[in-house]
């Protein structure tokens, strides 16, 4: 499969984390500074290249996470895709910006 050369946006839902982390899921893979998503739409989820795009959310968009990783089948339903979190870094962030 080819990437595209187009921008492409993907709606998602952000998982319970506990639920992530069950023995059906990533059974215990999932540290509080992830957050686990799945794509709105049936088979839908971030592919390979995806890594390091951003996980926006809210009415004023904001990034809330990056995409970090997924199962090596993108689609799978038992290991959704992980992105890490902007909120738990966001000192971080800001005096590494200055």
């Amino acid at each position: 499969r080819r990437l595209s050369p187009t921008l492409q946006e993907l709606e998602v839902t952000v998982m319970d984390a506990r639920m992530c982390n069950n023995s059906r899921f990533w059974h215990g893979g999932i540290a509080p500074t992830m957050i686990c998503f799945q794509g709105r739409q049936p088979r839908s989820a971030p592919a390979k290249g995806d890594s390091g795009g951003p996980l926006v959310c809210g009415k004023r968009p904001a990034v809330a996470g990056v995409m970090s990783f997924s199962s090596p089948d993108p689609t799978d339903r038992f290991k959704p895709p992980v992105a890490t979190s902007t909120v738990k870094y966001k000192k971080w962030i800001q005096k590494t910006l200055r």
